[in-house]
Parts: C-alpha cells; sequence; structure tokens
C-alpha cells in the first residue's frame, strides 16, 4: 500500500477504535493438520499450506519449514512493515531498508538430551539496514516507535497468557 493511501486509510480507523475500544479487538487464527505417517504439519496461510518439519540439527530431512525460521520471518514481517508504517507517520523518507533477524537455540532442550536445558530461543536479534537521509534523532525515534508497535516483537517480549489443551475426536 503506498504511503499517502495507507495514512488516508488508517486515519478513520484510528477514530473509531478512539470511539469505540471494543472495535478494536481482533482474534486471529491459524490452523494445522499434522500428519499421520511423517513428523510435519501442513499450516494453512493466506497463500496456501506451508509445510512444516524438524530441523536437521534437530533429526529432520531438512526439506520442511523449520518453525523456528517461520517465527524469525514472522518477526521481520511484522518489524518491517511496523518500521514502514512508522516512518510514514514521522514523514521519514527511506529509499530501502532491508531487516533480518537471527536466534540462537540449544537444541539439547529441544531434544531432552540435558535437563535444565530450556526449550527455545535464548536470544533473538533484530536489526535494520536502512538507506535513508534522516537524523539519528529521527532514526532513534523510529526505532522506539517500531519496537513499541511491532506485534509480533512485543508479544515475544511480553510473553502473553498462553493455554494448551488435547482434545481427543472421532472413534
Amino acid at each position: 500500500m503506498e504511503i499517502a493511501t495507507f495514512r488516508a486509510t488508517q486515519e478513520p480507523i484510528k477514530d473509531l477504535y478512539r470511539r469505540d475500544a471494543q472495535a478494536a479487538f481482533l482474534t486471529l487464527k491459524a490452523k494445522g493438520v499434522a500428519d499421520a505417517s511423517t513428523v510435519t504439519c501442513k499450516v494453512e496461510t493466506g497463500r496456501g499450506l506451508a509445510l512444516a518439519g524438524i530441523h536437521p540439527m534437530a533429526g529432520g530431512s531438512g526439506q520442511e519449514l523449520c518453525s523456528g525460521d517461520m517465527l524469525l520471518e514472522a518477526l521481520i514481517a511484522c518489524a518491517g512493515v511496523s518500521m514502514r508504517a512508522a516512518a510514514a507517520v514521522l514523514d521519514i523518507p527511506i529509499r530501502s531498508a532491508e531487516v533480518s533477524a537471527e536466534g540462537d537455540v540449544d537444541l539439547r532442550g529441544t531434544l531432552g538430551v540435558t535437563e535444565g536445558v530450556p526449550v527455545g530461543f535464548k536470544e533473538i536479534r533484530l536489526r535494520f539496514d536502512i538507506d535513508t537521509e534522516a537524523s539519528q534523532n529521527q532514526l532513534d525515534q523510529l526505532l522506539e516507535l517500531t519496537d513499541r508497535y511491532c506485534v509480533i516483537f512485543q508479544t515475544i517480549q511480553n510473553s502473553p497468557r498462553t493455554t494448551v489443551k488435547l482434545q481427543k475426536v472421532g472413534q
């Protein structure tokens, strides 16, 4: 979406949410099917199915998508969009921007080979390489807004309340 269109589209939405807080609530949903004969899960995306599997360093084939990579990809997507939106609001022209993320996982936790080693990312690093004439003060403000309004980044930093349920169906 073009920046001018983005600004024009977002303003009435913001006004609505200021007037009616309930209108701002959104429930996002995702669905997948764990395969019966392989260690994979087909995840429905807006563009088709993504086949997820185990990372090769944890015993996977390497032919399927790794969910850890997918998490970093979601972070990059959200951070890139948030940064561009913040730049539009702050009126900071950006010629180009590359967003990258990397994260460290100790697979001993994932594989259960060493007690006490946590499962999951130990550290995630997000980086922006931006071509712009903006001042350092503008860039600091841009980074602050990007950090504050990136849903995935904030979710990672402030773990939401979560639940998990296993339900037996059909016989």
